[in-house]
């Protein structure tokens, strides 16, 4: 695996094959019951329909199916390849199944993947024009670990160009994919292909990436469970990065349930990303074991209100309200409002800092003689890019010099004073507040109309998770009147995603927020 990862702050366990026993099928017959619905399907009801004789090869035809159907006729444009080798891998999964009687953990499941995880045999472009046609000596590391654990890799989706954008999905070389509820806006960024396939039912789990936004972002603007973990908790072996100090990759899923589960298979110990090194002795052996219907009961969150302003929108800070008093009804003692001191100077000094010519250049270099670029001065010289990131790219390639060599220097929290004080004031709340989790909106504003830059987006993503590498999960939290979605936010203290997935799990048992889009 080549090593284009090498700053921050964490680790985790290496998984391996999980099998999950199942009554035999010598001599397999399909069986005659009902057809599976692909309709908000999960893991458990795709491998209850294979237990049951349905095929994996019949699963995966339905999905593909499907994206034919709906991606281009409603306009969403979140999908830009199908894998051509998807089906010969649902006909050897389905090989292995009536030989070994039993199935892996995420056999035959259906991923979407975005468009910057490196497959050895698709095209891995990262919305980017200067990188069209590029295809990976091979897989990335997480990309791996789904296939070892029988995932399909079904599709890959778009993206916003280098992930630029958290506000929308607008790639140089596939243009822009629009929101699965509603095509007139967008799904935000820079994950919005992944997530509007995922909330279309194209696929059952979808990875994305987030340096601020990007996977909680679209999942909250798709009514999908979104997971940014602690930095070092996952590796970003073979994920093209944005800014490598703030980069994670995780799953958008449905249910808390399929997010668990898959986190179960990527979190992992890498040697070629150093910072799952740090992580090793914090990953839990199984993520879904924290899964209670009363996983709230005496749990204490502290709601986060300096993370909005008077810009938000009066119905979704409404909503936000029915959510804390939900979660009060579930059991949680609520401590509202909580203060960080200083919040606002502390999340202005730990910004985001330029270091997206250093990371491109070293993944570039990983990509050997046959990439088709060199540089990212190769790119501009060239004028390979979207015009109208013209000021990303500008901002982006602004820092000449080694991240550490920066002052202060653009590294991890440990080695930066300004990031390192902000999680220090953020979990010194906690502690003082006796709090488990923070909770706030995702997003204070609804999803933004296509083309639209000025009103107020609301973005609550960026603001605290990035800096302080601390892990945050959103959860459906119902839709405004005009039947968009809207995102519950928690965030905890490093490593603990365990109790992310708890709490998220017992908010989504009690309210079932999530519904499909009404148009498919």
């Amino acid at each position: 695996m080549r090593k284009n990862f090498f700053i921050h702050f964490l680790t985790t366990t290496t998984y391996g094959l999980i099998f999950i026993t199942i009554t035999s099928c010598a001599n397999f017959k399909p069986s005659s019951g009902n057809p599976f619905d692909i309709h908000e399907a999960t893991l458990t009801t795709l491998h209850a329909a294979i237990k049951n004789g349905t095929s994996c090869e019949t699963i995966t035809k339905k999905y593909i199916h499907r994206i034919k159907t709906y991606d281009k006729s409603k306009n969403i444009n979140a999908i830009i390849l199908i894998n051509p080798n998807a089906i010969n891998r649902a006909k050897k999964l389905d090989q292995q199944f009536n030989l070994s009687e039993s199935q892996l953990a995420l056999h035959c499941a259906p991923v979407i993947l975005k468009d910057n995880f490196d497959t050895a045999d698709m095209p891995t472009e990262a919305g980017a024009i200067a990188l069209k046609g590029s295809i990976p000596p091979d897989d990335a590391f997480m990309v791996k670990q789904l296939r070892q654990a029988g995932a399909i890799i079904i599709a890959k989706s778009n993206m916003a160009e280098w992930a630029f954008s958290p506000y929308e999905t607008i790639s140089s070389t596939h243009g822009e994919t629009t929101n699965a509820y509603d095509s007139s806006r967008v799904p935000a960024g820079s994950s919005g292909g992944t997530a509007s396939a995922i909330a279309a039912n194209f696929g059952i789990i979808g990875m994305g990436s987030d340096t601020g936004n990007s996977i909680r972002g679209p999942a909250s603007h798709s009514s999908l469970v979104g997971i940014r973990s602690t930095i070092g908790m996952t590796s970003r072996d073979g994920v093209v990065p944005l800014l490598l100090n703030r980069d994670i990759a995780g799953p958008l899923t449905r249910t808390v349930e399929d997010a668990a589960a898959t986190f179960n298979i990527i979190a992992g110990y890498d040697p070629a990303d150093s910072t799952t090194q740090a992580a090793k002795n914090y990953i839990k052996d199984d993520y879904t074991k924290y899964l209670k219907k009363n996983g709230l009961q005496k749990v204490r969150l502290g709601v986060l209100r300096q993370i909005y302003d008077e810009s938000s929108d009066p119905e979704i800070i409404a909503l936000f309200d029915k959510a804390i008093h939900d979660l009060r009804k579930a059991g949680a003692i609520i401590v509202d409002p909580i203060q960080v001191s200083n919040f606002d100077k502390l999340k202005k000094e730990a910004g985001f800092c330029s270091r997206f010519r250093y990371d491109l250049d070293n993944y570039l270099n990983s990509l050997g003689k046959e990439a088709p670029v060199k540089s990212l001065q190769e790119i501009i010289n060239k004028k390979l890019f979207d015009d109208r990131n013209a000021g990303a790219m500008k901002w982006a390639s602004s820092m000449k010099i080694k991240p550490e060599e920066q002052s202060p220097p653009c590294v991890d929290v440990e080695g930066d004073p300004r990031r390192k004080q902000f999680l220090t004031a953020v979990l010194t709340s906690m502690k003082e507040h006796q709090v488990d989790a923070l909770v706030y909106p995702s997003w204070s504003n609804p999803p933004r109309k296509l083309g639209d830059r000025k009103s107020p987006h609301g973005n609550n993503s960026p603001v605290i998770a990035p800096h302080t590498g601390q892990p945050a999960l959103t959860v459906p939290m119902g839709f405004t009147n005009s039947g968009l979605p809207v995102g519950l936010q928690f965030l905890a203290a490093p490593y603990d995603e365990h109790l992310l997935f708890q709490f998220a799990y017992a908010y989504e048992q009690v309210t079932r927020h999530r519904k499909s889009p009404s148009h498919f």
